[in-house]
């Protein structure tokens, strides 16, 4: 089949999978990729704008930087959080995995956040020594 003929099917078939999501979660889906995007593109500004908050100067071992939240748990959100812990530990870190889970019914919320080695949310590895110091989070309905 030549590259035409694939490319047709493809955008054809990303068509129907999209109309079948629905607009709202079509929407929903643009302001995660968007986000994400404004993350990555703008991490450093965010990051030195926590910092001044805080009044933090990076140094070796009490190093920062922004990095994107990945929700995991029932919570609908996506964000951007600052982590900070000794310099060559931030370094690894690639995401924030956001959990949350209901206790005592639903009286009682846990949520954790926790600084790991990659963007994606299926295989987590924290990184060590390495903290949350700040959060940004955007509600995304769907």
């Amino acid at each position: 089949m030549n590259t035409k003929k694939v490319r047709a099917i493809a955008v054809v078939g990303s068509v129907l999978a999209l109309s079948a999501l629905g607009a709202s979660q079509v929407g929903a889906l643009i302001k995660i990729a968007g986000i994400g995007l404004v993350v990555q593109k703008f991490g450093p500004q965010i990051n030195t704008t926590f910092n001044k908050l805080e009044t933090h100067q990076d140094r070796p071992s009490s190093f920062t930087k922004v990095v994107p939240i990945l929700s995991v748990g029932s919570r609908r959100a996506i964000g951007a959080a600052q982590v900070m812990g000794p310099q060559a530990a931030v370094d690894q870190v690639k995401a924030v995995a956001e959990l949350d889970q209901d206790a005592f019914g639903k009286e009682v919320k846990l949520q954790a956040v926790i600084p790991i080695d990659s963007n994606g949310v299926s295989n987590i590895h924290r990184v060590e020594n390495v903290g949350v110091s700040g959060i940004v989070s955007f509600r995304v309905k769907i």
